[in-house]
């Protein structure tokens, strides 16, 4: 899953940045991007294929003939789905050669312009890739060149202009990030008649200026400051910062590079450790869906779901108490400081099979025979309290695997990162992505005595396999803005229902007469002087924070989500970024350029 601002030239907020410095910054004008959503046509969709809908079995290439543009469009295409991408420009004296290429993939997205259209060997070339795979057709230039695609029953998507900002409209449209409604304004053939044209609606996350909702980009302005602080007074050594409004993502910005010693930029599309946000978007939404489903009571007691409590304090608790808080459980166990030399190992065989971090592995069957014993016997506190605790997603990730019978990432997958198109939210990244990709945090003295990079920084996790309730989940900013825009949809998104309405609100009202907090999620705290998670918040605002210094919260009266993912714990972990209200503080800014258009 892989970058609009004022009416004379604003800088793109969307593309990549860092330290306040644009790396690649894409500058056209307000006036650009609405006549482009205004020359875009949609023909040919009588089977309604654009938006593409269903993306999990999707395959998708991309290929630009002579369209200079290509970069940023198929960037935008990299946002909704994973894209093969090839310059068709160096094969066009070898189409057939291209088309074998292909081979792998069974969508292929077309960037025509009217040099290649007038090709003869370009017509024949997409008549012959039309009868093996699914192709879609975005032609950009002269509407008097649509003849040449006469006969075609594939969808077009045709504007007249060539620029940036086509490039722009077009690549969103086609997953349902905008809405389409152009019309043709004169006739062209038999096929292409005056007024033809498919109306689209949006189903996606789309990027926009703030301009087109509304708000002011130099309302924003203050957040780099805010950021840039955080960096210069060693809080965290780079952040991302992610805001969408109304279904448009306005503002996406990176700051400061991986570490304080190297110099990889941070990127928007970096992978971070989400440390606690894992609760609400792996463990709850699991837990959303199978409540719904009728197969998990809230009102049932743990001995219902897990045999291993029937003979222990925790056979009683409910499954709702759990997801509370209020079950009574210790807040954390710290499993690494009870490791026997023997077991583990610097090297893997037989024995030695759970992989913890580079160079250190530990016993096959640790999670079982170990942690989980310890976590059976752990003693109550004050149940019917809240006393926020790790040990109460251990036992919900119990629970759903017990219930689905797969491990909670199979079904978290399976059921909704998959289809969502959420290809960087996984567990144990370095198992999908290279290292680069992935924002490293704790350089471990105490533990593990490596730099963590893409092994879950939370010891217990790590030591469960990297999969866990509580922590374990991996993700960039835009996958996790995707997630709870479904949720900020009331469960639908891609022109799928993936959760109930009634669910969503149930799991994310406050559900508690001794805390604030719904099922699973945190929200704003009611005690205003605490500011949590920002004074501005409305009472409907649902999330989570991270210990490694992320924090995802959604404001369903503004229609917002924010999103703020760092390595706070890099090199070792410090409060600065809490002491200096970081995460709080954007948030604020956030706010306050949304109500000066009020």
């Amino acid at each position: 899953m892989k970058h609009l601002l004022s009416l004379v030239a604003l800088v793109f907020f969307l593309a990549i940045q860092a330290c306040g410095q644009a790396r690649q910054n894409q500058n056209f004008s307000l006036e650009q991007v609405q006549e482009a959503h205004k020359s875009l046509v949609l023909l040919n969709n009588q089977q309604q294929i654009i938006p593409l809908k269903s993306l999990q079995n999707l395959k998708i290439a991309s290929v630009t003939f002579d369209f200079q543009e290509a970069t940023l469009l198929d960037s935008i295409l990299g946002k909704y789905h994973s894209i093969h991408t090839e310059n068709g420009n160096a094969f066009l004296n070898d189409l057939n050669g291209l088309e074998d290429d292909l081979k792998f993939y069974n969508l292929i997205i077309l960037t025509l312009t009217n040099k290649t259209l007038n090709q003869p060997q370009m017509i024949s070339f997409v008549k012959d890739l039309a009868t093996k795979k699914s192709v879609v057709i975005n032609f950009m230039g002269d509407g008097e060149l649509l003849t040449k695609l006469e006969g075609f029953k594939q969808p077009i998507l045709w504007s007249s202009q060539v620029n940036t900002a086509s490039a722009f409209i077009s690549a969103q449209a086609i997953f349902g990030g905008t809405a389409i409604s152009g019309k043709l304004k004169q006739t062209y053939s038999n096929q292409f008649k005056i007024n033809d044209g498919f109306e689209t609606q949006a189903i996606r996350l789309g990027f926009a200026l703030p301009e087109e909702l509304g708000l002011k980009t130099k309302d924003f302005g203050n957040i780099d400051a805010i950021a840039q602080e955080a960096i210069q007074k060693k809080a965290a050594p780079g952040a991302v910062v992610l805001v969408a409004k109304n279904g448009k993502i306005i503002y996406n910005k990176a700051y400061g590079k991986h570490t304080y010693t190297s110099e990889t930029l941070m990127n928007v599309d970096d992978i971070f450790d989400l440390a606690s946000i894992t609760k609400i978007a792996a463990t709850t939404i699991a837990a959303m869906k199978l409540q719904e489903e009728g197969k998990l009571n809230l009102d049932a007691s743990l001995a219902a779901y897990i045999a291993r409590t029937r003979n222990t304090n925790k056979a009683n608790i409910k499954v709702k108490d759990v997801m509370l808080h209020q079950a009574g459980f210790v807040p954390f166990i710290p499993f690494y400081k009870d490791l026997e030399k023997d077991a583990f190992s610097r090297v893997a065989d037989d024995r030695y099979t759970v992989k913890v971090a580079d160079s250190f592995y530990i016993n096959t069957n640790y999670y079982r025979d170990v942690m989980w014993k310890q976590m059976l016997a752990s003693p109550l506190t004050t149940p019917g309290k809240y006393v926020y605790s790790d040990l109460s997603m251990y036992f919900m990730k119990e629970i759903i695997e017990g219930i689905t019978q797969k491990p909670i990432p199979n079904y978290i997958t399976q059921n909704f990162y998959n289809k969502l198109g959420l290809e960087t939210m996984v567990f144990n990244p370095r198992d999908k992505f290279k290292k680069g990709q992935i924002v490293p945090t704790e350089v471990d003295n105490y533990f593990r005595k490596t730099l963590l990079w893409g092994y879950v920084h939370d010891q217990g996790a790590a030591m469960a396999g990297g999969v866990a309730g509580h922590a374990g989940l991996f993700s960039n900013a835009t996958d996790l803005a995707v997630l709870m825009q479904m949720l900020l949809n009331k469960g639908s998104y891609g022109g799928e229902q993936f959760l109930k309405p009634e669910t969503v609100m149930l799991f994310t009202q406050q559900q508690s007469p001794v805390s604030r907090r719904g099922l699973g999620f945190d929200r704003k705290d009611p005690d205003l002087s605490k500011k949590y998670p920002s004074a501005l918040a409305s009472n409907e605002t649902f999330g989570h924070t991270g210990y490694t210094g992320t924090c995802v919260w959604v404001d369903p009266a503004n229609q917002l989500i924010y999103i703020f993912l760092s390595n706070r714990v890099h090199p070792q972990v410090n409060n600065k970024l809490l002491d200096l209200n970081i995460r709080s503080r954007i948030h604020d800014e956030i706010y306050k350029a949304i109500s000066k258009t009020k």
